[in-house]
């Protein structure tokens, strides 16, 4: 509630200096905290069958917000909703009207009902409870650094997307309105998330991954052949297409590598108890537990740094270039190092830690 309060201050008053808008920025990340938190968490409710679905409900819901946040703020900044309450409208330099405040202040009745059902309806899970010590082992596996990469491409792409689309359409499609669009992809992103976890728990993890990614560098190469400089000439219902399969695949990957995380880490330490007493072999799926809820909330705050990355990839192509495809190939052969990432460690035969 703070930065959604102090942004809806913020914005009324042209003269405010950037730095608080950086400030509004870091204190948003409260609420990706919560998400990362959720996602450690959840692990614990559910048996190893079922983790890939949960994760993936959990989470498709939450990142429905994305989707929510860029169909609802043109809405509301365009209205009154709070009337002189939330202080008077802003007048653009073509001389409309807008309620810039609202894109901050519509969310506090959501956030206060959030925030009274947290406070008399949430139970800390003891068993989900570890020190810091307990968790920092992770910063030496080398499967939690792996996973960190593999979700950048999933959740980092799906974030990046969200954020870039409606400047790629705008730059690309001038004559399009980008507000139209923008929110259909996190929309679908969100909603395949679910069905990601609910495949994975099938067919396991690493082959959906894999396939994933291998599906990625395909609509990426669709996307480059529907752009104004590809071989179609400009098509944008060709374009729209291919982005929302990106989407798409995201919302499943997002799913798939953190069905993964839990298998990685149990088996692991199953192996290492191997033959000891019962003792040593609960502590050890207890360690299991505790680490790999730990590199679920590590992955799922690294990912979110493709909200930053893949926007600022497409501006860097466009100014040195004069368009986004140098973006693009960069992207693809990112998901080339997924695919062999995805492959080596997980998904082959005989690889070290298959899931």
């Amino acid at each position: 509630m703070i930065p959604a309060v102090w942004l809806g201050i913020a914005v009324q008053d042209p003269g405010t200096p950037y730095w608080h808008f950086v400030a509004i920025a870091m204190l948003c990340g409260f609420g990706g905290g919560n998400f990362a938190s959720s996602m450690s968490n959840i692990s614990f409710f559910f048996p190893r069958a079922k983790q890939g679905y949960a994760l993936g409900m959990n989470a498709g819901l939450g990142n429905l917000g994305v989707s929510v946040t860029q169909f609802v703020i043109p809405l509301v900044i365009s209205m009154a909703v709070f009337g002189a309450i939330a202080g008077g409208p802003q007048t653009t330099a073509d001389g409309k009207t807008l309620y810039l405040q609202n894109a901050g202040f519509i969310w506090l009745p959501f956030l206060l009902v959030c925030t009274i059902a947290a406070w008399f309806g949430m139970n800390d899970l003891m068993a989900a409870r570890s020190s810091f010590a307990e968790q920092a082992v992770i910063f030496r596996r080398k499967h939690n650094w792996l996973m960190c990469w593999l979700y950048i491409g999933t959740f980092g792409s799906f974030i990046g997307y969200s954020a870039g689309f409606p400047m790629l359409i705008k730059t690309q499609f001038p004559e399009i309105n980008a507000l139209s669009y923008a929110f259909l992809g996190p929309l679908v992103g969100a909603i395949s998330r679910p069905l990601g976890g609910w495949v994975s728990d099938k067919v396991g993890g690493a082959l959906l991954t894999f396939w994933v990614f291998v599906l990625m560098i395909g609509a990426v190469f669709g996307v480059l052949y529907f752009l104004p400089s590809g071989a179609s000439g400009g098509n944008f219902q060709g374009f729209m297409a291919l982005f929302m399969l990106l989407f798409v695949l995201t919302g499943i990957g997002n799913a798939s590598t953190f069905r993964m995380i839990p298998i990685i880490f149990r088996n692991a330490h199953e192996q290492a108890a191997a033959g000891r007493d019962d003792a040593s072999r609960a502590a050890a799926i207890r360690q299991a537990g505790i680490e790999s809820a730990a590199v679920i909330g590590f992955s799922s705050a690294i990912g979110a740094y493709g909200g930053f990355f893949v926007p600022k990839s497409y501006g860097t192509s466009i100014a040195l270039t004069g368009g986004p495809e140098a973006a693009l190939y960069g992207f693809v052969g990112f998901y080339v190092t997924c695919v062999v990432t995805t492959w080596w460690w997980y998904f082959r035969r005989g690889a070290e830690a298959p899931c």
